[in-house]
């Protein structure tokens, strides 16, 4: 098993194929909840005050439905689990019936025999979920893992802006943390001493008010060291991610690192492998980074592989690390065109570091599959994109210029399965220049085949704005 690597595609599957026993020291997870939503990834545009731009991808549908899949995983589950596994999900078959809760939580239940399959003995899994399924998956993994494993309901709290309800505000989230063994890589984190513990004190610090080694807690020794605070509770106030926040990305259900990075220092040490098997825009993969730890990263969009390695790129320029289940030459590209055109487009935007645009499954089509940004003098500028993975002819050329003088952008990009014909190259050179701010001349329109840019050809721009950084760029002054 490979560290520092991306894998493309269904984690129940890669788990199943990549995936040793007990070759984990850390497990974060944070799979779509079943709150009947559709999660979207709403980017921004570069722009003054980082305004949200109208651009919603959907990178998947937060909602399970039973079908013959299910029924199929269910029947698995009941042949191969251990019994404490089956009996629970027979009951709760029988409670609840064949319906998209049950659908969701036998999801969920296949997967995490697996993830328990890969965790060390020593390891930690931490299960991020919201109120509306968390007493269903605290059962399920009190069976999975066995009740007597189950450490802590950890709850983050945050604040934001409130929602016209009759209800108290909903601001927080559960992460259900457990181990595989009683034996347990831990980490003691800590929180600062209150206010009023200071004051009795008389101003003298306090060294080791807890004990960590006998958990007592010690009074009154007084000496110059500053104390280590009290042990951190279950209870985590940590602010959601600001909007002018420097790790916003604009993905849906982004995390913030702080939130991240108590949970891998807890749990994990220097040079121990964190999974996370949902990785989404990469805050796990980021921090682990960040902190020493190896890492492997598992998502189901090219969407989400695609932010990740720029994210990555971007924050640690001197990283290696390797992506499974991406194309690798023209027939996978074929491959991945005839299975799904979205995820096509999403990973033929990333052989360009462009950035998707658009829901591609709803409302109508704008001519825009995509933006590339690039600096001109100080100043943020953006190429039209356009991705096509069937017949292209002349007409496409003179949309794409169409739609690049609509959106004021200074360039526009073709990217082809097919090789262009002749007419379209001189449709493309007929459209002219961009002169940048500095007078050197850069083609207009600019057509690529997938097999040129799988064969490391590239944009013809001025200086390239880092994928992670067009996230959130904001409209340069100048």
């Amino acid at each position: 098993m490979e560290l520092n690597r991306l894998y493309y595609g269904d984690n129940l599957t890669i788990l199943r194929r990549y995936f040793p026993d007990e070759s984990v020291d850390l497990i974060y997870l944070d799979p779509p909840f079943n709150s009947n939503a559709s999660y979207n990834i709403l980017f921004k545009e570069p722009g003054t005050g980082g305004e949200q731009s109208a651009a919603q991808i959907t990178a998947f549908d937060d909602t399970w439905h039973w079908t013959s899949e299910s029924e199929q995983t269910f029947q698995e589950i009941v042949k191969t689990a251990p019994a404490t596994v089956v009996n629970l999900m027979t009951a709760l078959k029988d409670a609840i019936h064949r319906n998209d809760l049950l659908a969701y939580l036998t999801m969920m239940c296949i997967r995490l025999l697996e993830l328990k399959r890969v965790l060390k003995q020593t390891g930690s899994l931490y299960l991020h979920c919201d109120p509306t399924a968390s007493h269903y998956l605290k059962i399920l993994l009190d069976a999975i893992f066995g009740k007597e494993n189950f450490r802590n309901e950890i709850i983050w709290s945050y604040r934001r802006w409130p929602a016209k309800q009759e209800n108290f505000q909903r601001m927080h989230d559960t992460i259900l943390r457990y181990s595989k063994t009683e034996k347990v890589i831990w980490n003691q984190l800590f929180e600062p001493l209150a206010k009023s513990t200071l004051k009795a004190d008389g101003g003298n610090k306090i060294l080791n008010v807890f004990d960590p080694d006998t958990g007592k807690r010690i009074r009154g020794k007084k000496t110059g060291e500053k104390s280590l605070g009290a042990p951190l509770r279950d209870v985590w106030e940590i602010s959601v991610i600001a909007p002018t926040a420097k790790e916003r990305v604009g993905y849906r259900t982004q995390k913030p690192e702080a939130l991240l990075e108590r949970i891998i220092k807890a749990s994990s040490n220097e040079g121990d492998v964190v999974l996370d098997p949902f990785c989404g825009c990469g805050t796990a993969v980021a921090v682990a980074e960040r902190l020493g730890r190896r890492w492997i990263g598992i998502d189901i969009t090219h969407l989400a592989i695609n932010l990740i390695k720029g994210r990555l790129k971007d924050n640690f320029p001197e990283i290696a690390f390797s992506v499974v289940g991406e194309p690798v030459d023209l027939a996978g590209a074929e491959a991945l065109a005839r299975q799904n055109r979205y995820q096509f487009q999403w990973w033929a935007l990333s052989l360009v570091d462009a950035r998707p645009f658009g829901d591609k499954k709803k409302g109508a089509d704008t001519g825009i599959d995509g933006f590339y940004y690039f600096n001109d003098g100080g100043t943020t500028k953006k190429a039209v994109v356009s991705v096509k993975s069937g017949k292209v002819g002349v007409s496409q050329i003179r949309e794409l210029n169409a739609v690049v003088e609509r959106e004021k952008a200074e360039m526009g990009f073709f990217l082809t399965l097919k090789t262009p014909t002749a007419a379209m190259k001189e449709a493309a050179t007929g459209e002219g220049f961009y002169l940048d701010s500095f007078g050197n001349k850069y083609p207009k329109l600019q057509l690529f085949t997938i097999e040129e840019l799988l064969n490391n050809k590239s944009p013809d721009t001025p200086q390239k704005v880092g994928l992670f950084e067009s996230y959130r760029a904001k409209k340069s002054k100048g």
